[in-house]
């Protein structure tokens, strides 16, 4: 394959990726599952400590537990905050859904194990901050690859909101950190266009005008 037919493959699975959240009953394979996860850990990450752990989810009751756990914190919180009971009954059970129903679910974490430390609280928090941003270039990165195999992914920060529950469920050590939930599998239904805002919306070129560099 030549250098511009691996760039036109990569700019497709960049433009064709899409949040997938309805997959057909195809399996996706343990093959292929460890394939994708190989391309998210050749992410660059800070001081190259690779903190990103992954758990893969199969079992069918593990994740009906997680998204029952899950749903229960979920309508808990929202009913504390006064949200209209239908509103939350509807946010739960689509949550519940995509989690219990994707054919592969990956429970995202980051772990500070080998991060650095600091005796100030600033620099211990642009260290977590830069544990935060290498796990989600692995994300991206699994997502990405996972659109070049025709596969769909969903990403999930939910277990932010929860990051006890799911360590609970799924057993995590102590030290890893639940970041996110990527769904994964064959999509199925109609997958939308995705819209992005315009370039000039989110591009300034530092030291000019706005108006100036449009072109």
């Amino acid at each position: 394959m030549s250098g511009f037919q691996r760039a036109q493959t990569i700019r497709d699975a960049i433009s064709g990726r899409r949040s997938i959240r309805q997959y057909s009953s195809d399996d996706v394979s343990p093959d292929t599952v460890r394939r994708l996860i190989g391309m998210a850990v050749m992410a660059p990450s800070a001081h190259n400590r690779q903190p990103w752990r992954f758990v893969v989810v199969r079992d069918a009751d593990i994740k009906l537990r997680l998204a029952d756990a899950m749903g229960v914190r979920l309508k808990n919180d929202r009913t504390r905050d006064g949200d209209d009971p239908a509103a939350i009954q509807r946010d739960v059970a689509r949550s519940h859904l995509r989690i219990s129903e994707a054919p592969v679910l990956l429970a995202v974490c980051l772990t500070m194990e080998d991060m650095d430390r600091y005796p100030d609280e600033r620099r211990n928090r642009a260290e977590f901050l830069m544990a935060v941003q290498s796990t989600a270039v692995a994300v991206e990165n699994l997502m990405v690859a996972a659109s070049g195999e025709g596969l769909g992914t969903c990403w999930m920060c939910a277990p932010l909101f929860c990051p006890d529950v799911v360590r609970a469920v799924l057993e995590l050590p102590a030290a890893w950190e639940p970041q996110a939930l990527v769904t994964l599998g064959r999509p199925a239904g109609v997958v939308k266009e995705k819209a992005r805002k315009p370039f000039d919306e989110v591009v300034v070129v530092a030291g000019l005008d706005p108006a100036s560099h449009s072109g």
